[in-house]
């Protein structure tokens, strides 16, 4: 009876203002500026007469907008519903070409279609970069107008199930932005819920997520929406909060551990994901689309079929790859044990997100003590981390990140010294091996605050900002070593970068060589990484196909020189000055 009711309701507001049987009708259309900046939302209000009940369902009225840019490229762009104060559909886009641009929308309903006039609007120059994209060397990323992208950041979660409001506050991303975060992940309520029904958008949640966006756009910092938190899909796996299906909709209509191969399921999401795309595609702002947190945390893995949950996955990301106008990057993660390394999603997302959680299967001291240690945990740590970032370098050929990592599982307890050190080590070994993006720690909160956002996040970031990541060519992992502890360094055409460590010692004094260079001079820059800032700039000479430096001792005087136990580097080849016109050979004649 209460369904039944909800429905009327909606027959009521939906129908008052149209005659049944009329065809739709556009009665205005609101744009927020007659001009806006290149990569910068443009945004149409219409107000409509159409007969439908459900908002939210394209089968029963479907806003559609083309966007012609001044090159003559056409753009087919959703609308979508938008209740706030009063029933209003929106448009949303982003425009990729400065000039004069048209566009024209279209309403239809089961009585037939109504189209607007052409109108315009102008795109001017920006200080905007863009959406993020893949760059040409399938490592790393940049921006729609070239510049390159390193992600500096981590797990920032808005609420677990709160709606209109967030724990994301503005004053904290000020901070965050100062240190050098340039990116934060966040989970989010499904937008179906037991209120809103199936095929319903709750518009609290939706809301929240344009605030997120705004948040993010304002600051030049990027997003990086999780859709599906594993907890939502599990109804019996992990226990505690990591149960909240019982607070998703879906159950009306399929078990949990069926959620995955229901057609029924199927039919309701791809309508879900099209809102997702006409609501939030247009921000240059949205990371990506974390399609799936922790697959295997769900019964639809564990109890139902985990090739069905592959399939599923897929399915989503096929649907964003052929939908998204923007093409947003996809990514999706099994949970961080050893064993769980989840080589079709890593093949078929944008991004191969793997998770790492440190006691949950690899090689870890667990004696609870270092002195009976075989390998001292900072060791085994970052060697963890640089060993599936190389997993992920070797077998798929596109930009490798670690999806989540740290929150606990560790062999040091958050707001430990030793944590810190974990922390930082992970930062290093993971952009020494390749990562595209520093670890998505978990999670942004008063219990892990001490130990995150602190100055390893400002000097990763300083040292990152002067790499063109999405410009190198030729890349490789590098041959390297070092006298006593570990090192890890990426090679290319341009540079080499890296990071050498030894946590039971001091890494001064200690010599680095890297096999299979060219011949000639290099210029080697020493980063002091706890420090955040270059040493003393030397010159070195390539040497039977290698190179090979020594990490100076820095002696502590009234200010504390210490370089520690790790440090990173940046080597460039020194160009061979060409020789001056008089010395030059004549050219040979050539001759027939």
């Amino acid at each position: 009876m209460l369904k039944l009711k909800f429905i009327l309701t909606w027959v009521i507001v939906s129908v008052s203002f149209v005659t049944i049987g009329a065809p739709p009708e556009i009665i205005s259309i609101r744009s927020n500026a007659d001009s806006v900046g290149l990569y910068d939302k443009f945004e149409a209000g219409l107000n409509i007469k159409a007969e439908f009940v459900n908002p939210f369902n394209p089968d029963e009225i479907d806003i559609g907008a083309t966007f012609i840019a001044p090159s003559g490229k056409r753009w087919n762009v959703n609308g979508f519903y938008n209740y706030s104060y009063a029933s209003i559909w929106k448009v949303r886009f982003s425009a990729n070409e400065t000039g004069k641009w048209q566009y024209a929308i279209k309403v239809k309903d089961k009585n037939g279609t109504a189209a607007s006039e052409t109108k315009s609007f102008t795109v001017v120059k920006s200080a905007y970069n863009g959406i993020l994209k893949v760059a040409a060397n399938k490592r790393y990323l940049e921006y729609k107008n070239g510049t390159p992208f390193y992600g500096v950041g981590f797990w920032y979660n808005d609420a677990y199930t709160g709606f209109n409001t967030g724990q994301v506050k503005p004053e904290e991303l000020d901070n965050l932005k100062k240190l050098g975060v340039n990116f934060i992940s966040t989970y989010i309520t499904p937008l179906e819920t037991l209120g809103s029904g199936l095929g319903r958008y709750d518009q609290n949640i939706s809301g929240r997520i344009d605030d997120l966006l705004k948040l993010c756009e304002d600051r030049d910092m990027q997003l990086s929406l999780n859709i599906w938190f594993h907890a939502f899909l599990s109804e019996t796996v992990w226990g505690g909060g990591n149960i909240r299906w019982f607070t998703n909709p879906y159950q009306q209509i399929t078990p949990a551990k069926d959620f995955y191969r229901s057609t029924a399921a199927w039919d309701y999401q791809e309508k879900l994901y099209r809102y997702f795309i006409a609501r939030w595609g247009y921000s240059r702002s949205l990371l990506s689309w974390f399609i799936i947190d922790e697959v295997n945390g769900t019964d639809g893995w564990a109890s139902g079929d985990s090739t069905m949950a592959f399939n599923w996955a897929k399915n989503i990301h096929d649907y964003f790859k052929k939908n998204d106008p923007y093409q947003h990057l996809t990514t999706g993660t099994r949970s961080g044990g050893n064993k769980e390394f989840w080589h079709e999603g890593y093949q078929t997302f944008d991004l191969a997100a793997r998770e790492i959680y440190e006691a949950q299967g690899f090689a870890m001291n667990r004696t609870g003590t270092m002195d009976s240690a075989t390998v001292h945990p900072l060791a085994q740590s970052y060697s963890i981390y640089a060993g599936e970032v190389s997993k992920l370098w070797n077998g798929y050929e596109k930009p490798a990140i670690i999806g989540e990592s740290g929150w606990d599982h560790t062999f040091y307890e958050p707001g430990m010294p030793g944590y810190l050190a974990l922390y930082h080590n992970a930062l290093w070994a993971s952009l020494g091996s390749g990562a595209a993006m520093t670890p998505f720690w978990w999670a942004f909160s008063n219990r892990l605050n001490d130990n995150m956002v602190t100055a390893q996040i400002t000097g990763v970031r300083k040292f990152t900002d002067e790499i063109p990541f999405s410009k190198l060519t030729n890349l490789t992992k590098a041959d390297i070593s070092i006298s006593n502890g570990e090192a890890y360094a990426i090679k290319s055409n341009e540079i080499i970068f890296g990071w050498a460590a030894n946590p039971t010692t001091d890494v001064a004094g200690k010599t680095v060589k890297i096999k299979g260079m060219n011949a000639g001079k290099y210029r080697l820059r020493l980063y002091h990484t706890w420090r955040g800032q270059y040493l003393d700039t030397s010159e070195i000479s390539s040497s039977n196909s290698s190179i090979s430096f020594s990490i100076p001792v820095l002696h502590m005087g009234g200010n504390a020189n210490y370089i520690g136990q790790d440090i990173a580097f940046v080597i460039d080849p020194i160009p061979v000055q060409p020789a001056d016109d008089k010395t030059k050979l004549p050219r040979k004649k050539q001759t027939k």
